[in-house]
């Protein structure tokens, strides 16, 4: 009696393990495309995405590069210091979005170009997204807001 009772009750367990790992690896499996890596445009350069790809890049866009295209199509190149990365966009871009200001956009690096598929821009004068931030920390280029 005590060997079935043993029995069963490792039978129990195993399955509770089995269940576990195959719900663990469902999980990963679903989440596998909502998971956005986030470059800055110097890693991007050092080493460049595979083009279907799907990440997020950040930086400053560069003064005097927006320029508007064809339709909604704009171009722009976005920074952190260190290196340019060129940015192709179409569609509607936020309303905050200007030369000089932080960004972060989502896409795909294609034969040289980032092609954004969606551009969020801060949302106030002192908001800056933390991706972005220790980018430009670690180039050198941003400053904590009071420091000249």
């Amino acid at each position: 009696m005590k060997t079935l009772k043993k029995r069963r009750r490792i039978q129990v367990i195993l399955l509770a393990f089995v269940a576990l790992a195959l719900a663990t690896g469902l999980i990963g499996y679903a989440m596998r495309d909502g998971i956005n890596y986030f470059r800055s445009p110097s890693q991007v350069i050092a080493e460049p995405p595979a083009p279907n790809e799907v990440f997020r890049i950040g930086g400053l866009v560069e003064e005097g590069s927006i320029v508007r295209g064809q339709g909604e199509t704009v171009r722009f190149v976005v920074t952190d210091g260190g290196e340019s990365v060129p940015v192709s966009f179409t569609g509607v871009l936020p309303d905050l979005f200007s030369e000089g200001q932080g960004m972060v956009g989502t896409g795909s690096y294609v034969d040289g170009v980032f092609q954004a598929t969606e551009i969020l821009a801060k949302h106030d004068e002192t908001y800056m997204p933390k991706e972005v931030m220790d980018a430009l920390k670690e180039q050198g280029v941003y400053k904590e807001a009071g420091e000249s």
